[in-house]
């Protein structure tokens, strides 16, 4: 770096499918020696963010408590039931409505502009969920990247009709989860999905919020260019998204977007793993099990799911991430299949994803653990768990990939024994998982998203 301070300054939620990838590539900034580097997130998020000065500091600025509308994973039941409904629709507009709450980015726009006072950045990186974050490097006119760890169409394709979009007229909508080739249905139902998004904002409740939020921009002083559509796209100086075009479905991706592949830190993550690689070793296949922080499953739900891993047992192993609360749904300790191995939480789902023996990531196909996954070469089954996981379903299963079991509240032990093992048995979908984790790993990941941020004019 140069005598002239160039400060780097990081925003993201603490939730850790978003913040874990902007985690890398900090850390890999201080791996380079890159002074002045920054943190800003929930004061949940320090000790992250602190393990991410492996070379250069990066200094942690508190952004305060996790607010509660902000963050799916502190949602009271009822709300979790609604944002993962079946219906694809619904479930959509419950998130809508949840998580548009004007008043609850205040304070957080209020704290981060004082830690933008204080740091002067030069650049900002910015997770592309944290709206506050964006709004404010727009109204300062400061220079920021977008990080996105979805399919690039989630962030390039409109909800609505007649509003601007970087894919094609007819491309399907987020959180539909709709293919690409469609028959007529499903084009008339990808159309209305976007109409029925454009009507749930015309309803009276919606107007009165979208009025409150006119209010709270004009309190913080936004800028009304941050109110575009793809306002967050549109100004950001580069893009960067932890895919590859091959996992979505055909279309130009704009040049301001870069593409690179899994944001996945040097391995082992976690060499001290209190045995687990050596468990791993011992077992010649293992299915590893891990439907992320937001999953809350039933006592029937867990039950259908261990008579799923007593009918691997004859072949298979099963590697369990199931949270400490979820344990207390376990029957006790001797009535639980031999073949399985259960922990609250794995030191590093990467390392477990890279181990030889694991065959299978049955997963909800979140944004990071669909292309982890993948990255590593394993096939996945997949148990959709709401917006974006549902998209992400449907291209593994077009890419042949993946097969999903049934999303509904009740879990068919039939429909994701034959899943399983269809996909354990079929060398076919590893044979694709390699080859997508092939174009991953090229992509570049950490080296080459570092290498873009650090090529940018607002840091030379």
């Amino acid at each position: 770096m140069s005598s002239n301070r160039r400060p780097i300054l990081f925003v993201s939620y603490a939730e850790s499918g978003l913040l874990n990838p902007l985690l890398v590539l900090a850390e890999e900034l201080s791996r380079r020696g890159v002074e002045d580097v920054w943190f800003a997130a929930d004061e949940k998020a320090r000790p992250a963010v602190e393990a991410a000065s492996v070379g250069t500091p990066v200094s942690f600025a508190s952004l305060g408590d996790v607010v509660s509308t902000m963050s799916a994973v502190t949602w009271d039941d009822a709300t979790y039931r609604e944002v993962t409904q079946r219906s694809r629709f619904r479930a959509h507009r419950a998130v809508v409505r949840k998580s548009f709450v004007p008043r609850a980015r205040v304070d957080k726009y209020r704290r981060l502009e004082a830690v933008v006072d204080e740091v002067g950045p030069a650049l900002m990186v910015v997770e592309s969920m944290c709206q506050f974050g964006y709004e404010l490097a727009i109204t300062r006119k400061i220079p920021y990247v977008l990080g996105v760890p979805f399919v690039p169409s989630n962030v390039l394709t409109s909800h609505v009709p007649f509003a601007r979009s970087y894919t094609p007229k007819g491309f399907p909508v987020p959180h539909s989860g709709l293919p690409g080739a469609m028959n007529f249905t499903q084009r008339v139902a990808n159309q209305v999905f976007r109409l029925r998004t454009l009507g749930l904002f015309m309803t009276s409740s919606m107007r009165k919020v979208a009025q409150e939020d006119n209010q709270v921009r004009a309190e913080l002083g936004i800028s009304s260019e941050a109110r575009q559509m793809m306002a967050r796209i549109d100004h950001a100086e580069q893009v960067l998204c932890y895919s590859v075009p091959e996992l979505d479905y055909p279309f130009t991706v704009p040049e301001k977007m870069r593409l690179v592949g899994a944001m996945v830190p040097p391995l082992p993550q976690a060499p001290d793993d209190d045995g687990l690689s050596r468990w791993l070793d011992s077992h010649e296949s293992v299915v590893y099990m891990g439907f992320g922080t937001v999953t809350r499953l039933t006592r029937e739900q867990v039950g259908k799911l261990l008579e799923v891993v007593g009918r691997l047992s004859d072949r298979h192993t099963v590697l369990w991430k199931l949270p400490k609360e979820q344990q207390e749904l376990l029957p006790p300790k001797e009535a639980l299949p031999g073949n399985l191995r259960i922990e609250s939480w794995v030191p590093s789902q990467l390392d477990v994803l890279a181990h030889p023996h694991v065959r299978v990531f049955f997963t909800h196909a979140g944004g990071n653990g669909f292309h982890e996954g993948l990255y590593f070469g394993k096939p996945l089954v997949v148990r959709p768990l709401w917006v974006d996981c549902d998209d992400q379903a449907v291209r593994g299963r077009d890419f042949g990939v993946s097969l999903t079991v049934g999303r509904s509240e009740t879990i068919d032990p039939d429909d994701v024994f034959d899943k399983l093992t269809r996909v354990l048995d079929d060398g076919a979908f590893r044979e694709r998982a390699e080859y997508f984790g092939a174009l991953l790993r090229a992509a570049g990941g950490r080296d080459a998203a570092a290498d873009v941020l650090l090529g940018l004019p607002a840091l030379n």
